[in-house]
């Protein structure tokens, strides 16, 4: 039985462990020989980076209590809702509220709730 090939992925890794232990080190910076200056130089290299604080996600108080319901639509779709919009001077959120609603009265299922 013949061992198996390393799939794509794995020969690509493989070749880039090859290249980057062919590469040598670069070597460091020669150091001065003058005196070093009072106050130390402040690098980005130097600066150990934190890891960055968790960000605290703010909600809009329109939707406390209320979830996303959403859909992919051509982009003329979008376009229409958006002039629809304008043209009755209202947000795309209150057609879709409109949408729903007359929906599910066609559906025999009431009216949605609006807060």
């Amino acid at each position: 039985m013949s061992a198996a090939r390393p799939n794509s992925l794995q020969a690509v890794l493989e070749r880039e462990a090859r290249e980057v232990a062919a590469v040598p080190a670069p070597e460091p910076p020669a150091q001065p020989s003058s005196p070093a200056p009072s106050a130390p130089l402040a690098t980005t290299a130097a600066v150990p980076r934190l890891p960055k604080a968790a960000k605290q996600k703010t909600k809009r108080p329109s939707r406390d209590g209320r979830r996303f319901l959403g859909g992919h639509f051509e982009p003329g779709v979008v376009k229409a809702m958006r002039m629809l919009a304008a043209e009755e001077d209202t947000t795309v959120q209150a057609l879709l509220e409109e949408a729903v609603d007359l929906l599910f009265l066609k559906k025999g299922k009431g009216r949605i709730v609006r807060a």
